[in-house]
């Protein structure tokens, strides 16, 4: 009899301890995250993970959602598209989560979309910008512009800011990033009024574009776009101010970086970006202010803005949707057109946000190039 009731009071210590656990667990919702956190990509991937728990932190202070808290689960990927996929799968059925922030590199995420689709995991990464990204379907979302939104932006601001009405370009053929800002900045500059007195392709790894620069000197541009990466620019930026061209220099998000590198070569230079930390937007200041103070070791940038917007914007979503079923919120998400930290946000048909971008001017101040916000583009 005794070991009966022994027995017995040890299942209903059981019992009561599951109920116990059910009921933590059933308070708490957590939300994944596949990001580099180490690797050459790590400032990228850290950043956007803390820009995240500053938006947790928020949400649960303010009562959690739908009355529940928010925590985060998050995975190291390395920026390896096979390590990505081994979080995904850790994620998805070790610990069950229905929402994932990841990956911040487009390779990274790319290996993780079609698994997403089919488990009904709500993806969305803060900066993976190849257009594929959001292909593999309806669950799958991201909360950067895409890479060839960013030629759009540099022709609308050479047009109408700059006042450019001829343009040149050079680009690196050998590269989809490259090749898909240049065209489409050649699209929509044509398609404002505006001319392409000079088209100048190179190759990757080239480091003498004197020839491209004597036929772009030659054209009289107003402005030359250069969608290429910081360390090219770099010299292409010393070549073309060496023969004289002292016009205003235009980019995109590969410009990140440059100031570290170049020479006042840069300076009248403008690049397009997800989110300027000196923005003077009152809702930005307060996130790069809050952001400061919750890791005083960084500074905000915008791969940490991106992060924040990333799980706003799954929170709002949720809110919509009244539940934390996966199906409903992404169909709520495909409907958000708000305000964020990184501009309005509302989603086209293939779920990438039509945003503006910041624009930023390189400046010397102080005996030092920096990173200055100029103004925001919207897209029109």
């Amino acid at each position: 009899m005794k070991k009966l009731f022994l027995a017995l009071g040890v299942v209903a210590f059981a019992m009561v301890l599951a109920a116990g656990c059910a009921k933590k667990e059933s308070d708490t919702v957590a939300i994944g995250a596949v990001l580099p956190l180490s690797g050459d990509v790590a400032f990228y991937g850290t950043q956007s993970r803390d820009g995240a728990l500053l938006a947790i932190d928020e949400i649960n202070a303010a009562g959690g959602l739908l009355g529940k808290k928010l925590t985060i689960i998050a995975e190291d990927d390395e920026g390896n598209a096979e390590k990505s996929v081994n979080a995904f799968t850790k994620l998805a059925t070790r610990d069950k989560v229905g929402f994932i922030i990841g990956s911040s590199t487009s390779g990274a995420t790319i290996a993780m979309t079609s698994l997403a689709q089919q488990a009904k995991v709500l993806l969305i990464s803060p900066s993976a910008t190849n257009i594929d990204v959001t292909k593999a379907g309806d669950y799958i979302f991201r909360a950067c512009f895409i890479d060839p939104f960013q030629g759009i932006v540099g022709a609308d601001f050479a047009f109408d800011t700059l006042g450019a009405r001829n343009a040149a370009i050079l680009y690196d053929a050998g590269a989809d990033y490259n090749t898909g800002l240049a065209d489409s900045f050649r699209r929509q500059f044509l398609a404002l009024g505006g001319a392409i007195v000079a088209d100048e392709a190179y190759q990757t790894k080239d480091i003498d574009f004197n020839a491209q620069v004597t036929r772009i000197r030659a054209a009289n541009p107003d402005v030359v776009y250069l969608p290429n990466y910081y360390n090219d620019v770099t010299l292409q930026a010393k070549q073309l101010r060496d023969q004289g061209v002292s016009c205003a220099l235009l980019g995109g998000d590969g410009w990140d970086g440059l100031v570290a590198e170049a020479g006042v070569e840069v300076t009248n230079g403008f690049w397009s970006a997800g989110f300027a930390s000196d923005t003077t937007d009152p809702a930005g200041q307060k996130f790069v202010n809050a952001f400061e103070a919750r890791f005083p070791s960084s500074k905000a940038s915008q791969f940490a803005a991106l992060g924040y917007d990333t799980m706003m914007l799954i929170a709002d979503a949720i809110r919509a949707a009244g539940s934390f079923d996966t199906a409903a919120v992404k169909d709520a998400m495909a409907k958000l057109n708000g305000p964020y930290v990184t501009g309005s946000i509302r989603f086209d048909a293939d779920r990438n946000p039509i945003k503006g971008a910041a624009i930023l001017e390189i400046v010397e101040q102080g005996g030092k190039l920096v990173n200055t916000y100029k103004t925001t583009v919207n897209p029109k």
